[in-house]
């Protein structure tokens, strides 16, 4: 594999490097050692960021309310929104920037703990426990057709099955008709491209097919997420404004199924590239919910947190972030830190939180930790075993070196996972 180069001539690292994303744990570890912080370029963006890769350090910038999502709500200053930058590089709309600028993913403070609690209560440990037989019966019924889809005794299956699984679960939760939902896997497609080109008139059709489905929940409410949501909408808009509608339903929908679909192919893929693992796995299948934690942390799809800015001056590992300026956590050089993990670039599957319940940062800390976490695990844990118990043979049909995947910054996505069955 390449090396990465370390930093450009203007002092930041490129994280569009093409030897970063051959190997981004490489390249980050290099960064995490080099210092405590290291400038990085974002792609799209003019301003530079401040990259956060030390275990420590990143729980401190996620957990920290000196440290905002909305740079409007930096004190004393006008902020640079860099966010707005990569939106106007991808050719989004100004309309349409709306959409994917003021979500909860973007909020802080009472905005964010309020439109949190609307959708909270789908997400606890209890209900995500009583959708468990459902993702079982959905996951079967996906194994029972896939040696079908195998040309040669050869499936794919992201296709087949790590995107069918979640985008299902999800859709059916937030109450996505099922003849819509091959659209939904061809939007997330295409906002994950690389190629910009096309975007914006991607997200302009998300909208008007939400704007649509809120129409027909008016009229026909049923038992599902969006009917709750435009039930708060119109009862007190106070409480849920008409963008903010259409953007949790964007947002559920599209985090709730690209990041688990990932976590389910990369997980399958290193176990098969770690026989060893693999055989214990199968031996002893009660530790897949040890797995799955270890995966996450292992080979996680998210290597990068959304930016946050500085409130005001903080010192992070003895260097001063001043307040304004823009910082990235990086959830892929944290969760293989070596002050913390022993051996970190070991997959190891018996490997214990120190005291904790879940000590990696895969689906983020803090106040937006990843709120469908649990349900995102169980979907891991559901569709490994059941696809492992399937297929007794399962296979790589090539090298875990040749597998396609999708050259993204700050993500680890395979364009395809073709299993000899």
């Amino acid at each position: 594999m390449s090396t990465p180069q370390g930093p450009a001539a203007n002092g930041a690292f490129d994280l569009t490097d093409p030897a970063l994303l051959d190997d981004p744990h490489g390249g980050f570890a290099r960064m995490r050692e080099r210092a405590p912080m290291v400038r990085g370029t974002v792609p799209g963006a003019g301003t530079p960021v401040w990259l956060v890769t030390r275990y420590d350090d990143v729980k401190m910038v996620l957990g920290d309310t000196r440290f905002v999502n909305d740079p409007a709500h930096v004190p004393g200053r006008g902020v640079e929104n860099i966010r707005e930058q990569v939106i106007r590089a991808r050719g989004i709309p100004p309309e349409y920037a709306r959409y994917v600028l003021d979500g909860i993913l973007d909020a802080d403070g009472e905005d964010h703990i309020r439109l949190r609690r609307l959708v909270s209560r789908a997400f606890t440990a209890r209900r995500v426990a009583e959708l468990r037989p459902r993702v079982a019966e959905i996951a079967e019924d996906l194994l029972d057709r896939l040696p079908a889809a195998a040309e040669d005794g050869v499936a794919d299956l992201m296709e087949h099955f790590a995107y069918p699984l979640p985008i299902t679960v999800i859709c059916e939760l937030v109450g996505i008709p099922e003849e819509d939902r091959p659209r939904w896997r061809e939007w997330g497609a295409a906002l994950f491209a690389p190629d910009p080109a096309g975007f914006g008139a991607v997200l302009r059709d998300m909208v008007g097919h939400i704007e649509e489905l809120i129409v027909r929940r008016r009229a026909a409410p049923g038992d599902d997420l969006l009917t709750g949501l435009v039930h708060v909408h119109d009862e007190d808009g106070d409480r849920l404004g008409d963008a903010e509608l259409v953007t949790m339903v964007l947002t559920l929908v599209l985090a709730g199924h690209e990041t688990t679909a990932h976590l389910i192919g990369n997980g399958t893929a290193a176990l098969l590239a770690h026989p060893g693992q693999l055989a214990l796995l199968r031996r002893e299948p009660e530790l897949m919910p040890r797995a799955v934690h270890e995966l996450m942390r292992w080979c996680g799809p998210v290597h990068l947190t959304r930016t946050r800015y500085a409130a005001e001056d903080v010192e992070i590992g003895g260097m001063t972030v001043r307040r304004g300026e823009a910082v990235v956590a990086v959830l892929a050089g944290a969760n293989r830190d070596p002050r913390v993990f022993d051996d970190p670039d070991r997959l190891d599957i018996t490997r214990e939180p120190d005291g904790r319940r879940e000590d990696h940062v895969g689906f983020g800390h803090g106040l937006h930790y990843c709120l469908g976490a649990a349900l995102a695990r169980q979907e891991g844990e559901v569709a490994l075993a059941a696809l492992l118990r399937r297929f007794p043979h399962l296979a790589l049909a090539v090298p875990p070196g040749d597998l396609p995947r999708q050259p993204l910054p700050g993500m680890w996505r395979l364009a395809r996972l073709p299993l000899r069955l």
